[in-house]
């Protein structure tokens, strides 16, 4: 995946412009470059160390009364759409009803990296309240002039400014920006609204899309239409690392209405209909030289250890060796997972028109400004003559992230002169995917004659190290990372490698948490109390306690033959503890989870129900990852390319699922999108280890592998 570049400047006129295409009103903007606006900008979380330090927040207040929130986020089921408008109007003090929002248009809304790691609540939310209180206090000073009463005595309430000594005397928002664009900047933005002044936020606000979605109004990038849009059924190899080696595109040239393009061996039919398109691609006589890397899912492991790089220390303390010395039991276990795609229920697609000189591209994707900049790059245009517009989004979990068909449907349209619309089938969309990538666990660790782990050493292959930063207490302990899902280390992998809901932590937190309860076991305690026992983090301590509270947990040590499992983590700031019951059919090896219970302490919530609802999301996608999902692939060829050999979980086999937020009001808002997911392997693999005493140390645990578990254990 390239690594998106960071725009420095965005001068006065080319604001002005932006701003112009949304009519008049209130704009509020942080100058670029101001040193007061850089120091309360957030200074983690955005792609590392490199961070926007010319992060520009705007906000609209129309004549209309109504308020326009501009976010370069866009919406793919996180709730965000519900979230943000919450955020804007307590500190705005206007009603939640008068807040519409535009989100990830790049000619609208401001630069952004794109929607991941939970970012857009925590990071993004703080910009728009300083927005929203730097508009609040421009909005007093018009008042002060307009009403002529000294500012100290102003208030502000439901889209007003009134004197506090006669609220008689107010004044509307949209009255003091009579439709006009007015550009003010404060030198210091005001404090933000304290929390007990809230009246939206901590509040569950219904999602703004839901009526949309339910009832299939809601439109995406493939429910685009333009007059005399041709749509493109794009030729494609057989296997990663396929060369074209001879094409004849006559026979699909004969078709009526199809067009033919071909530009180096990107090979494209387009045609008004898309079935006609397809049954003329399918003409085409194509020969490719194929790959024989003898790499398949039976071999990527050996592979992967083979061609590991050097590690990189994520967190340590103490000595390993002292610990080790310590030592009168040690466990070591080697943890694996396949490549797992992110099987969004929409496909990629993209729809993109060349008119006057500018190309304006619809598309699924998690980042369109990044988009936007490949798009220029590939035609060679100015990007300021790209504008990438995003529709719902059914689905990215980091695999919208890169977005080949935006690019293609742009070089086509260009191409062509016509609207064209990309719309990837399902089997492209198994093939093109960056998958999770296969990784490696290995895990040393030691007990004393009283119980108490001495040593523990993770060593993490391809994963990267998100989710295996240290929160037990142990006294010597150390983590490191052999290689990342991004970075030089991907090269290894036989084909594209990307972030994958909360990328690495699934796989860390599995092998963790199987790994402290198989100690657990080997030390005859219950494994609650042995992490209880290994914890200070006052947080992690307390959802624990809450998820074992809500789940009736009762001591004893594993294996207890009730199936119940633990796992916890730390995700997007957020902490998290799950606890599941599963039910093993020993003859034949599968797994029926009867429930699960989560608690979550995420700090301030902003919608209760919302941050409920992706807890819910996280624990059923889990369940995928745990069980069912993996890809099968030899020399370059994906095997699975459909949901009938690639298993998601169904309604069927869902559990009882109990969510609890753990309050923790004094805290800002962290993430919500990916914590819950984290712990679904541990607690479900501790679970079965719980039932039937094996230990299933490959993702996802199938029949088969916990009928072979069984066996060996």
């Amino acid at each position: 995946m390239t690594t998106p570049t960071f725009p420095t400047s965005m001068d006065r006129r080319q604001f002005l412009k932006r701003m112009g295409l949304l009519g008049g009103g209130l704009v509020v903007y942080f100058t670029v470059g101001d040193p007061s606006a850089l120091a309360r900008t957030p200074r983690e979380g955005y792609l590392g160390s490199r961070i926007p330090t010319d992060f520009n927040a705007f906000l609209r207040i129309g004549a209309d009364e109504r308020v326009t929130l501009l976010t370069g986020k866009i919406e793919m089921g996180q709730g965000v759409i519900t979230s943000l408008p919450q955020m804007l109007a307590d500190e705005l003090d206007v009603a939640y009803g008068a807040v519409d929002i535009v989100m990830g248009d790049t000619d609208l809304c401001p630069w952004d990296a794109g929607t991941f790691g939970s970012l857009s609540t925590r990071h993004f939310g703080v910009f728009l309240r300083e927005a929203a209180a730097e508009a609040k206090g421009v909005l007093r000073e018009l008042a002060a002039a307009r009403l002529k009463v000294p500012g100290d005595r102003l208030a502000t309430e439901n889209g007003a400014v009134f004197d506090s000594s006669n609220p008689v005397k107010r004044i509307t928002y949209g009255a003091l920006t009579n439709g006009n664009i007015i550009e003010r900047h404060l030198d210091k933005v005001p404090d933000l609204e304290n929390r007990s002044g809230f009246t939206v936020m901590g509040g569950s606000c219904l999602r703004r899309d839901a009526l949309d979605k339910v009832t299939g109004a809601a439109r995406f990038a493939g429910d685009i239409r333009l007059p005399g849009m041709l749509y493109a059924k794009i030729l494609r190899a057989p296997a990663h690392g396929a060369k074209l080696k001879r094409v004849d595109t006559a026979p699909a040239e004969q078709v009526d209405g199809v067009r033919v393009v071909r530009d180096g061996d990107f090979i494209a039919v387009l045609h008004a209909y898309p079935d006609v398109a397809e049954k003329a691609l399918r003409k085409i006589d194509a020969e490719f030289d194929l790959p024989k890397t003898g790499i398949d899912d039976q071999t990527i492991f050996d592979h992967l250890l083979e061609n590991a790089p050097a590690p990189t220390i994520n967190s340590e303390g103490g000595s390993i060796e002292t610990g080790r010395k310590r030592a009168g039991r040690t466990i070591s276990h080697t943890y694996f997972n396949s490549y797992v795609a992110h099987a969004p229920m929409e496909p990629h697609a993209a729809t993109a028109q060349m008119k006057d000189g500018r190309m304006t591209v619809w598309a699924s994707t998690q980042t369109p400004f990044p988009l936007k900049d490949q798009v220029a790059a590939a035609l060679n245009m100015p990007p300021e003559k790209i504008r990438v517009v995003t529709p719902f989004v059914g689905g990215g979990f980091g695999g919208k992230s890169a977005s080949m068909q935006g690019i293609e449907a742009a070089r086509l349209a260009k191409i062509t002169g016509r609207p064209v619309q990309v719309g990837w089938s399902r089997e492209e969309e198994f093939f093109f995917d960056a998958f999770r990538p296969a990784a490696v666990v290995k895990i040393d660790a030691g007990l004393d004659d009283s119980g108490r782990i001495t040593f523990y050493d993770h060593n993490v292959y391809f994963a990267g190290q998100r989710g295996s930063e240290q929160y037990y207490d142990f006294p010597h302990h150390r983590e490191a990372a052999h290689g990342s899902w991004r970075g030089p280390s991907t090269d290894v992998h036989p084909f594209a490698v990307g972030p994958w809901r909360a990328p690495g932590a699934n796989t860390n937190v599995y092998a963790r948490e199987l790994h402290i309860n198989l100690l657990a076991a080997e030390a005859g305690a219950d494994p609650l109390a042995f992490r209880l026992d290994h914890l200070t983090d006052k947080r992690m301590i307390g959802v624990l306690k809450a998820a074992a509270e809500q789940f009736g947990w009762t001591p004893a040590p594993p294996p207890s033959g009730r199936g119940f499992g633990i796992a916890c983590g730390i995700d997007a700031g957020t902490y998290v503890a799950t606890m599941a019951e599963v039910a093993v059919d020993k003859p034949h090896g599968t797994v029926q989870v009867k429930r699960v219970v989560a608690a979550q302490d995420m700090g301030f919530v902003v919608n209760p129900d919302g941050a409920k609802m992706q807890m819910e999301g996280c624990i059923t996608m889990g369940l995928g990852y745990a069980l069912t999902e993996e890809i099968r692939f030899s020399d370059g060829k994906i095997h699975d390319k459909n949901f009938d050999t690639y298993r998601l979980p169904r309604f069927s086999w869902l559990p009882r699922i109990e969510t609890v937020l753990v309050e923790n009001p004094d805290l800002s808002s962290q993430g919500g999108g990916e914590p819950a997911i984290v712990t679904m392997g541990g607690a479900i693999a501790t679970a079965i280890h719980d039932a039937v005493g094996a230990a299933v140390f490959q993702l996802p645990m199938t029949p088969e592998r916990v009928k072979a578990a069984m066996g060996e254990g």
